[in-house]
């Protein structure tokens, strides 16, 4: 049996607790993906992403302009134009995100059976991850 975890393995002040959640969520690495080639408007943005709620995307871009990773710029005009645009910090995701598309390439046919028999393969054993 392996030891008990331990309850102070994790430092409470460490910098990751401030780390971005929104980097793993569903809709903000493909938003990164549709700004790399500029600043794109908010329904420029909604043609790739099919799937994704108007109320959704505003939420993901504010939660990704709170953190630095998209700029959100409004043009006096009429009608008003709003565009947003990756900062460097957003940038720096391309790195992060490419790993997880490299991965996801490798492993997801796996990761798919494994949901798909409940996760534990005919022989008894954990399916592998």
């Amino acid at each position: 049996m392996p030891e008990p975890l331990d309850p102070d393995m994790f430092d409470p002040i460490c910098p990751s607790s401030a780390l971005p959640v929104r980097i793993g969520d569903k809709w903000t690495g493909m938003v990164v993906l549709c700004l790399d080639q500029g600043p794109r408007r908010f329904t420029e943005l909604r043609v790739p992403l099919r799937g994704i709620t108007p109320k959704v995307l505003t939420q993901t871009l504010r939660a990704m302009e709170r953190d630095g990773l998209v700029t959100r710029t409004a043009y006096d005009e009429n009608p008003p134009r709003v565009e947003y645009a990756l900062t460097p910090l957003g940038r720096s995701l391309f790195p992060l995100i490419a790993a997880a598309r490299t991965w996801s390439r490798e492993h997801l046919p796996a990761l798919l059976e494994a949901r798909a028999s409940g996760g534990v393969p005919d022989d008894g054993r954990p399916a592998p991850v």
